[in-house]
């Protein structure tokens, strides 16, 4: 079999993470058919799967620089920053150079401004990633504190920059940037063009890791950066690449995130979602030791966290905010557990196992207790308790019996 056909029938192969994930977004989807009140799914299928689907595409293009880097051996904690700052870079710049219309004089937005502003913002992400990559490779900053730094100093950037602009142009500062251009809000809040957008940077990210040499050198430098350095790769460049991929998708990220909610408002746009990114990298099989993860996981991963949060907004009508992150921190936390507990093989893994198991039990049957307690009364949080109590505990027993010799 030549290398190009053994490639193409390793591509169509899922590994048993990936057969996991596509089980769990059809439960999550049978799950929410059933228990929904107005059964949207049932109604308004193609709706509801377009709504899904730009929104795993929006949260998707950032998870791909997530899973790139992570890959690679780092972490990259600034991408919510990032759409918040190259949302307020591409709205000022159409700003400057064309205040009338960009004030809503009903006047489009040319083509050309918008040209101009995209691409001001994507050489905004090539900087921010040639940052990262220096504060890691040259200050030897350890990638958590370098992208931590950018993380609370982008978005602090972003926020002066629009008073800065707004009182530049109209003659007073504003907390926001309204973005009244059609064509330039179509790019975000068009059900097509998103999505598109995305599977494009899908395909480029698969056959950047699968196809070239240079995705060969970001499992390597993931796996044993010495040992890659020792082989002669430039481990320094790799590392410049991968920070400025992600810095770049997060830049395009946050372009169709200002088309999508017409308007550049760094105080609250991308809050949390470099969290998001990291989470569906992490559900998608990436390790964060580096060296290990596929793209198509990441897809997976990004899908399933999607579905959660729609069957969460469906289910729960008018709190969803309140819980959704409570209930996506669970499923992330029992998705890794299990696609940890696969991985280990015949190895034996006590969760309850000492003092610590001990206390572990306790915290979470006093969680159940709680979590029953708000939804449904104190009665069924004494039930909830109770059995939490007992299943946990006859667990923790059950991992404290030694094994039998083979």
């Amino acid at each position: 079999m030549s290398e190009l056909a053994r490639r193409r029938r390793g591509l169509l192969r899922l590994n048993p993470n990936e057969l996991g994930l596509i089980v769990a977004v059809v439960a999550v989807i049978a799950f929410t058919a059933a228990v929904d009140p107005d059964h949207d799914y049932w109604f308004s299928p193609l709706a509801c799967a377009r709504q899904v689907l730009v929104e795993t595409a929006l949260l998707g293009t950032i998870a791909l620089g997530a899973a790139v880097v992570i890959i690679a051996g780092g972490i990259d904690l600034s991408s919510g920053s990032m759409i918040a700052f190259s949302a307020t870079v591409c709205a000022s710049i159409m700003l400057l150079l064309a205040p009338e219309p960009m004030q809503g004089t009903g006047e489009p937005v040319g083509w050309g401004v918008i040209s101009v502003a995209v691409a001001g913002t994507l050489v905004a992400g090539v900087l921010v990633g040639s940052l990262h990559a220096w504060l890691i490779t040259v200050l030897e900053l350890p990638p958590f504190i370098a992208t931590l730094a950018t993380l609370v100093g982008l978005r602090s950037f972003a926020r002066w920059i629009v008073p800065s602009v707004t009182e530049l142009v109209t003659g007073g500062p504003k907390g926001q940037i309204e973005v009244p251009a059609r064509n330039f809000c179509w790019l975000g809040g068009s059900y097509v063009v998103p999505p598109l957008i995305w599977i494009t940077l899908v395909v480029f990210c698969v056959v950047l890791l699968r196809w070239t040499t240079v995705g060969r050198h970001l499992y390597a430098l993931g796996g044993n950066e010495q040992a890659a350095r020792l082989s002669g790769i430039r481990t320094d460049r790799i590392k410049w690449m991968a920070y400025c991929l992600s810095a770049i998708l997060a830049s395009i990220a946050g372009i169709l995130y200002a088309g999508f909610s017409s308007q550049a408002k760094p105080e609250t746009l991308g809050q949390a979602y470099e969290l998001k990114a990291i989470a569906a990298a992490v559900v998608g099989g990436c390790s964060l030791k580096g060296g290990a993860g596929t793209i198509l996981g990441t897809v997976l991963g990004c899908l399933f966290l999607c579905t959660v949060t729609d069957g969460i907004a469906k289910i729960i009508v008018g709190d969803a905010d309140v819980y959704e992150g409570l209930i996506v921190g669970i499923v992330v936390v029992m998705a890794v557990a299990f696609n940890q507990l696969r991985q280990s093989g015949g190895t034996r893994i006590r969760f309850f196992g000492g003092s610590l198991g001990t206390v572990m039990v306790f915290t979470l049957a006093l969680l159940a207790a709680v979590i029953s307690g708000l939804i449904a009364g104190r009665t069924t949080a004494s039930v909830a308790a109770v059995v939490a109590l007992a299943v946990l505990g006859t667990i923790k027993f059950l991992e404290s019996r030694p094994s039998k010799p083979v």
